[in-house]
This record gives C-alpha cells, structure tokens and sequence, in this order.
C-alpha cells in the first residue's frame, strides 16, 4: 500500500495507475490545445491542392496499369505464388523443421536487428510478408511502361515513401522491442513517448518537429564548433573567419572554404576529432571561412549574384587585406561548390585568376541527373513554393529544407526517431552531426527560385552563355584553374555520377576522388577515424563507370590525398599569421554571431 502512495507497484519499477492517469490528463489538456493549433494551420492551406504534384503521377501511373491488364494480372499471380511459398515455409516452421527464410532483409536495413524478428516464428512472418509486399509493390510500379521518365521516378520515390511507413517496426503491436518496453514499463514508454510527440508538435507550431538529438548537449563555441579563431570582416550576407595558427610556418596562399548556405559552416568544424578546419590549421593551412547569415525577409531579394560578390570574392579582397597575399587555394561544398564553379567561370571572364586552386565537395554544376531532389523540381511544385516563399515573408524555412532531405533517407532519418522517441518513449542521444542538422538556416526567395529553375529545372549551368552574372555570360569550359573534386559513393543529394560530369567540362587540370559513404560522412572522415576508404584514377574518362572499373581503392580518409595535392599550389611558405596581423581588425571570436543564432532562438525573440 506504501508502495502504491508513494508511486509505484509493489515488487515491480512500474508507474501506478494514478501516475498514469494523471499524466494522461496533462497529455489530453495538451493534445486539445495543439489539435486546435493544427487545424487553425490547416485551414489556412486547404487551397493548396496538391503542392508536391503527386496525383497527378499516379493518376498517370494507375491509366498505365489499366491499360495493361496481363501484366498486372501477372504481377498478382505472382504475388499470390510467394506469399504460398512464405506460408509453406512458416508451416515447416512452425513443425520444427529448419529452413531459410524466403525474404530477408538488406545487410543495411537496421530496422530488424532485434532478435525476436529471426528467432519468433511470428515476427518472422511478420516481417517476410512486409518485405515481400514492399518490394513486390515498388517492382510493380517500376516495370510499368509508358511513363515519363520524371512521372515514374516521382512515382517510385513516394512509392518508397508509403512502404517505408508502413513497416511493421513502426507500430506498437507489430515490433516486438516496443511490446517487450510495454509490458516491462507498464505502459510508461508509451505515455513518454506521447509526451515527447506533444513536445515536437508543440515546437513546430502545430507541426511535427521530430527530435534527432539532444539538442541541450550542444554549445556552439564550448563544445562544438571550437576551432579557435576571429571573424575578421563581414557583410550582410557572411562573416569572414581567420583562423588561429597552429604551425610556425604555414602555405603562402591561405585557404578559403565556401560551405552551403542551406546549413551553417561547422559541419566542417563539429568536434576536434572530427574537425576538418582544425585539421587543416595543423596541416600548415592559413584557414579563412565564410560564415553565412541565416537571412530574414529583409534579406528577401538577395540574389545568386549578391552571393558571389559579397561571398567569395568580397572575401579574397577581405583576405589580401589580412595576410598580404592576393592569390588564395579555395574549397566548395555542395551549394558553396555551385556558387564556385559559377565564380571562376565569371572570374574567367574578367581576367580575375586569383583562385590557383579549386576543390569542389560533393558539389552539382551539370543538373541533367539531379538524383532524387529532382523529384521535387517541376512547375508545379516551384509555383507552389513561390508562394509559400511570398507567403514566408520571402524566405523560404528552414525546415521546409530539412523535411526534403531527411525524406531522402526516411527511415534512418524519420522512422528510426519516430520508433525510439514515440513509441520506445526514449530521448534522443547526443550526436554533433545531427545536431548541426538540426541548426537549419533559411533561403531567400530571389535566390532560391534563381538555382532551382535555371540550374536544377533547366541546368542552364552548363550551357555556355546559358546564366549571366553581374551582366557577364559565364563559360564553365573556360575555367583553367586547376581542380580536385571530392564526391563520395552513396550521395543521396549529389549523386557521383552527376558530379563526375564536371570532369569533361574544365580546361584545366581535374583530379576526381571518390570518397566512401554519404554526402556529409564520406566528407568528414578524418584520418584518425580510418573509416570508409576512396578511390583514384589517373585518368578520367566520359563514362564514370569506366573511371570507376579501372580506379585504384585506397584504405582510411581522402584528406592526406587531397593536402598532397594542395601542396603543389601552396606558393611556398611563410611565416605564420594570426588573425588581427593584417589590415583587419578583429570583430568577434569565432563562430561569430552569424553561425550563433538558430531560428528558434529569432523567433523567440520576434515573439517576445
């Protein structure tokens, strides 16, 4: 009885029954006041229709199966035959026979590492029929003939989307990890795991705002982002950070970074371990980096152009004036990559050969094969998302930019949180990377609708005259500057292979490296690590799979490969230079102000 006044079952850690009702209360008083947040929200887009254009393809799609119904019969003849050799082999089972399943799981699908998945005849079944369906529906829908080749893989990709929903790991009474929590808590996880659901939807405003870290673990300047240095100059639209020598002696040309304004700078600066600013002030480097604003609509009409003269060459004039030098090596990373092969080329243009090096991370300049974001580019979806930007005030938030990517990789990225925070009720570990993915930042509508439509929709980039910046037509082919492009195997937002088609584009010099894993882990992979591995090749060929065939493996990070490179446009060395040296005085200590504020922390203080 003591037991139970003060909370507990006795002879168990299980919440008593008035613990839980009165903590349902409280998640009923706040689920009303957010259920009327949200339909006040919806009732202000009902006009919309259909923004992401996606019925319109499976209407497409669903005229293509109608016409052809022997195929589709087919299909479910054959669908019928596997789920009867899935039974047999259940049954044989389930006598105590032994045999293998008929469908299983990809090496890298973690959603059934939980042993009951193999070892419970149920669950067994459970998950065989999910992956047979699954993949029998997605293989339905990719062998219909006749569509377009932009209809069928907006089709396949939301195809993927809805079978990724609905795997049995995403629901209480289908995943045996969250019914074994269920039991042992006495339903604790499940009320936690409603409380943190309110807590998300209560931060978007009505929205689900899922959590993917420990947001609270995170300082940036204390415990990540701690790269000593000091913004030196600024404008309106970046900061310019010098940072702390750590060698005697350093590279003559310093070096500038130009990140994606989509995320902050510090991806390449999240922990010492992981710091490839920081590993490169070791290495001898002169590291400057350019430090974007998170824009406002005051902002709104800042252009791609405004981000070339006030980025990177505001920059080179900003770092001759703190290091004397007028010549600099430079790096692009994604969008900051875009931006710098449409800067040399302008460079080109006007004689300006300051730029002796050129590095380009994971970056598109030819849009012909965009990937999968190039679901997301046609004329109704950036009709529809002008509107919205006018409607933002000109910009586009920064979580309608996170939603897109993280739907690239849902179930690590979704369904893997939605499963640990909703219904294992657990919070989300610290991880510096998904913290820094979380630190979204936003687009200015002028600029953002100039890349979509004339690179992204009609990769204008490419064609010679095809974009004028500052009044000048832009050539990428008379770019000479000499060139190492880092992409990296499994790029769900820059796909290799459409990064590669810069290779035949340049006059100059082009050493391409193919780097293991992802978009953001095959780039931060330091050499301590030794994960992942890269590929090389002398050569360069039109086709990359023939550059890949005849390519060499090398083991561990790509970064020694590339400062091998570097060495050779260092310009020699010079003495060390401490930010404060030159011309420009110090205006703040690094991350600065810029990288500082976080959206949620603006809004904050707009309300208040």
């Amino acid at each position: 009885m003591a037991d139970q006044q003060n909370g507990t079952n006795a002879g168990n850690d299980t919440p008593a029954p008035d613990e839980l009702a009165a903590s349902m209360a409280k998640i009923a008083e706040r689920s009303q006041t957010l259920l009327n947040a949200f339909l006040s929200n919806q009732s202000g887009s009902l006009g919309m229709g259909d923004p992401l254009n996606v019925g319109s393809a499976f209407m497409e799609l669903t005229q293509r199966m109608i016409s052809n119904p022997a195929h589709l019969m087919q299909a479910q003849f054959q669908l019928w035959q596997d789920y009867m050799d899935l039974w047999q082999t259940t049954t044989q089972r389930m006598v105590g026979a032994e045999v293998d399943p008929t469908h299983a799981p990809d090496s890298e699908d973690r959603r059934f590492r939980d042993s009951e998945w193999d070892e419970s005849i149920v669950f067994d079944y459970i998950k065989q029929s999910y992956l047979l369906s699954s993949r029998w529906l997605t293989n339905t829908v990719r062998e219909v003939e006749g569509l377009d080749d932009k209809t069928a893989k907006k089709v396949d990709f939301y195809t993927r989307q809805f079978v990724d929903a609905l795997a049995p790991t995403n629901f209480l009474m289908t995943n045996p990890e969250v019914i074994r929590a269920t039991v042992e808590s006495g339903g604790e996880n499940l009320v936690k795991g409603l409380g943190n659901l309110l807590d998300d939807m209560e931060r978007g405003d009505g929205q689900l705002k899922i959590r993917q870290t420990d947001e609270t673990a995170f300082t940036l300047g204390e415990n990540i982002a701690v790269t000593p240095g000091k913004v030196v100059f600024e404008n309106d639209l970046m900061q310019l950070i010098q940072f702390e020598p750590t060698t005697e002696k350093v590279d003559k040309r310093p070096l500038l970074i130009i990140p994606p304004w989509i995320n902050k700078y510090y991806i390449l600066d999240l922990q010492p371990k992981n710091s490839f600013i920081s590993w490169c002030t070791h290495e001898g480097l002169s590291v400057f980096v350019i430090s974007w604003v998170n824009p406002d609509s005051k902002l709104a009409e800042k252009s791609f152009e405004d981000y070339m003269f006030e980025g990177p060459l505001a920059a080179l004039d900003a770092m001759e004036k703190a290091t004397g030098e007028k010549d600099a090596n430079v790096i692009g990373y994604c969008l900051g990559g875009t931006l710098l092969a449409s800067t040399l080329a302008y460079m080109a243009e006007k004689a300006d050969d300051r730029f002796k090096s050129a590095t380009f991370f994971t970056a598109l300049t030819d849009f012909k094969e965009p990937g999968e974001l190039g679901v997301f580019i046609d004329e109704e979806q950036l009709d529809s998302l002008e509107e919205r930007m006018e409607e933002e005030g000109g910009v586009l938030e920064g979580s309608s930019m996170a939603t897109t990517f993280n739907m690239l990789r849902a179930n690590d990225l979704i369904w893997s949180f939605v499963v640990n925070n909703y219904l294992l009720g657990k919070e989300p570990l610290p991880f510096d990377l998904l913290y820094w993915n979380s630190d979204s930042t936003r687009m200015p509508a002028e600029m953002h609708s100039f890349y979509l439509r004339r690179m992204y929709q009609e990769n204008k980039l490419v064609e010679p005259g095809g974009i004028e910046l500052g009044g000048v037509p832009i050539d990428l082919s008379k770019i000479e500057t000499p060139v190492f492009m880092l992409s990296t195997k499994e790029d769900h937002i820059a796909p290799w292979k459409s990064t590669y088609a810069a290779t035949q584009i340049y006059s100059g010099p082009v050493k391409f490296c193919l780097a293991g894993s992802g978009h953001i882990a095959g780039v931060v992979n330091p050499p301590t690590v030794e994960k992942y591995g890269y590929w090389t090749n002398a050569k360069n060929p039109a086709d990359p799979d023939k550059w890949f065939e005849s390519a060499k493996e090398h083991p561990g990070s790509w970064w020694r490969e590339w400062r091998k490179w570097l060495t050779k446009n260092s310009g020699g060395e010079v003495d060390a230079r401490a930010p404060g040296d030159g011309k420009l005085k110090v205006i703040e200590a690094a991350p600065g102000s810029y990288a500082s504020l976080r959206i949620d922390d603006a809004d904050a203080a707009e309300e208040a």
